[in-house]
């Protein structure tokens, strides 16, 4: 295939959100569309770039986009923004050439223009895989350095607990956690026997590749506070929430004093119309605790003093990351689906196409 040529008009497929999402997020909700068109040239003037995106992240987040009222929430009509790796085609920002490699918010097409590429990241280090931007390079390892280290400033020989640990962001807090000499238990939610990862459980692919010291499927236990004093039998010292309800609950009854809660996400809630209700918040008068809330954007500004960091400990084999690599861009909604039902091993990624 010849390749295209600067300004040209080319089509551009991409997933649309048919309409705002109420409710539990179903396939139907997008919609694949190959009727649209994009020139393959930044407006002058508009300090944009005009990018072809190579890989997409696959995001319990992307189900609040896609909400009424929500802050940046995509419109009806509308391709789906979320966080991508993309190069440049064209540019009319000073700061960006034809060829660099961005990372940052994009949308599910095949090519975007970008308004604000100031908010991008350029990718310098090339030597290890494109789709880690979208994953341990990217906003989950920034979002697991910040709510891990920044928020609850761990010390050795502490007791952690991270909740969806095979998730995205999950596995890299807890091969923070081992690194920095703490003892680490994760959780799962689905069902092992159909859970599969070259063949090993879910739960012994915590321990034998990413170094948990325990894990376990929430979902088969039937009493989540006697699960955690099992594994926890002196109690929690930091947890980090990506699952909020009976989860968080029966966290709550088993932290230590002075122990802190990173709040990262709460995916057993965000396909509910009515949230459920939290009974044991007075353990955070009690025991002392201190639970907060982050947005990874805040912590931004620490990217480069993350980057340094991720990079040694990749390059030294320190850190190892679990992809689910998805073919095409059609084959995003489901993908998303399939995410929300915990049938996703790791970081889901879509490659929408090749370098």
């Amino acid at each position: 295939m010849a390749p295209h040529q600067e300004g040209e008009e080319v089509s551009n497929k991409q997933v649309l959100l048919r309409d705002y999402v109420s409710g539990s997020l179903q396939e139907t909700d997008m919609v694949i569309s190959t009727a649209g068109t994009t020139h393959l040239k930044a407006p002058q003037g508009s300090k944009a770039i005009l990018v072809k995106n190579i890989y997409l992240a696959c995001e319990p987040y992307l189900k609040a986009l896609m909400t009424k009222g929500v802050t940046y929430s995509v419109e009806p009509g509308s391709a789906i923004a979320g966080i991508g790796v993309a190069k440049v085609l064209d540019s009319d920002h000073p700061d960006f050439k034809v060829g660099d490699l961005v990372w940052g918010m994009t949308r599910w097409e095949e090519y975007s223009l970008i308004n604000t590429p100031q908010v991008m990241f350029k990718i310098h280090n090339t030597d290890v895989p494109l789709s880690y931007y979208t994953g341990i390079l990217g906003m989950p390892g920034i979002t697991a350095y910040a709510g891990f280290i920044e928020i609850c400033s761990p010390k050795k020989g502490e007791y952690v607990f991270v909740s969806s640990a095979s998730g995205a962001v999950g596995q890299i807090v807890g091969q923070f956690a081992k690194l920095m000499g703490c003892y680490v238990v994760g959780s799962v939610g689905s069902d092992d026997k159909v859970r599969l990862y070259n063949n090993s459980l879910i739960v012994d692919l915590l321990k034998s590749k990413l170094g948990f010291d325990e894990a376990f499927n929430y979902k088969k236990e039937h009493d989540l506070d006697a699960a955690l004093k099992r594994y926890f039998k002196d109690g929690i010292d930091i947890y980090f929430e990506n699952v909020g309800g009976k989860m968080l609950d029966a966290v709550l009854l088993n932290m230590r004093q002075n122990g802190r809660i990173a709040v990262c996400g709460m995916i057993s809630q965000y396909n509910l119309e009515q949230h459920e209700g939290v009974h044991n918040l007075i353990n955070l008068i009690t025991k002392r605790i201190r639970m907060e809330g982050f947005i990874v954007s805040d912590y931004y500004h620490l990217y480069s003093k993350f980057l340094d960091l991720t990079l040694q400990y990749i390059k030294e084999g320190k850190m190892v990351y679990v992809e689910d690599i998805i073919e095409g861009l059609e084959s995003g909604p489901s993908a998303l689906i399939r995410l929300f039902a915990g049938h996703i091993v790791g970081k889901a990624v879509i490659r929408v196409s090749h370098e």
